[in-house]
This record gives C-alpha cells, structure tokens and sequence, in this order.
C-alpha cells in the first residue's frame, strides 16, 4: 500500500509532527535569546543552543514515551520508538535557526548581529509554519493572515524575552 503524497513529501516531519516543529523552532529562538549574553564566540552559543534542544528533546521523548506506556498500555520499546518519530521534529526545527546563525558569522556578522539574525529567521519560520496551517486548515485571506500573524507574535515575545535580557 503506498503512503499518501503528503507523507512521502514530509521529510522533515512539519505536516505530521508541526507541533514539534514549532516547539523547536520556539526552543531554538529562546536558547538564543538568553545563551547570547552567557557566550563569548558563535561556537559557544551554537553548543548552547544544541544542549538546549537536546536536552528539551529527551524530555519530551522520556515524557511522550511514558505518556504513551501508562495512557495506551504500550510495550515501553514500542512507545519509544513511536515516540521518536513522533517528537524528532523538536530536534530537527533547530536546524535551519543555527545554520542561519552560522552562515551570517561566516559572512562577517558578530555574535550579538549574528543572534539578531537568526532570531529573525525564527519569527519567519513561525509566521510560515502558520501561514501554511492556514492554508491546510482551509482558512480565507484573512484567516491566513491573522494565523501568520499569531505565529509572527509567539516569536516576537521571545525577541521581547531578548531585549528584555540586555
């Protein structure tokens, strides 16, 4: 039986695991905000950002794996596995907010313009996974906006987190 075109075409999990797209994307952008003042080279808040997520992903894995043993009865292998399909995009979402970061220091950015940059990438991410739902969701014009617009104001709360920190 061939898997539905949706499914095939979801390699980096946002149709199926959006949620865990999104919780990682507003991770990543929170470990920037605060990891920025503590790191002194890209390097070090590069490895904080990663800690972070690492260390959110294996608590969602541990919560989702037990969640689904105790709720479902699930053999615990059973419910890791499924687990970690299901919770990989909080670790993926990172990608594409610390490649941005890499990339603007590679091309001369400081730490500080660096962080400012990929924050921004963030709150374009969250705009776009929004926009998209809208438009799966069936949503009008407007709805789509106000949908971007919602996701846009998750990511500025975090920039606010961030100049609030400076």
């Amino acid at each position: 039986m061939a898997e539905p075109a949706t499914t095939r075409r979801d390699r980096l999990g946002l149709f199926r695991g959006g949620e865990g797209a999104i919780t990682g994307t507003v991770v990543c952008a929170a470990a920037i905000a605060v990891g920025t003042d503590h790191s002194e080279t890209i390097g070090e808040l590069s490895l904080v950002i990663l800690g972070t997520i690492a260390v959110y992903w294996i608590a969602h894995l541990h919560a989702v794996t037990i969640g689904s043993s105790l709720t479902h009865r699930h053999h615990p292998v059973a419910a890791l596995r499924r687990a970690f399909r299901e919770t990989l995009p909080i670790a993926g979402a990172s990608v594409v907010p610390l490649g941005v970061l890499l990339v603007a220091s590679v091309l001369g950015a400081g730490l500080r313009n660096a962080a400012w940059i990929a924050m921004v990438a963030t709150i374009a991410l969250l705009t776009l996974y929004s926009w998209v739902a809208g438009v799966r969701g069936g949503l009008d014009i407007p709805g789509r906006i106000a949908s971007a617009v919602a996701g846009a104001l998750v990511g500025l709360l975090v920039a606010l987190l961030k100049v609030g920190l400076h």
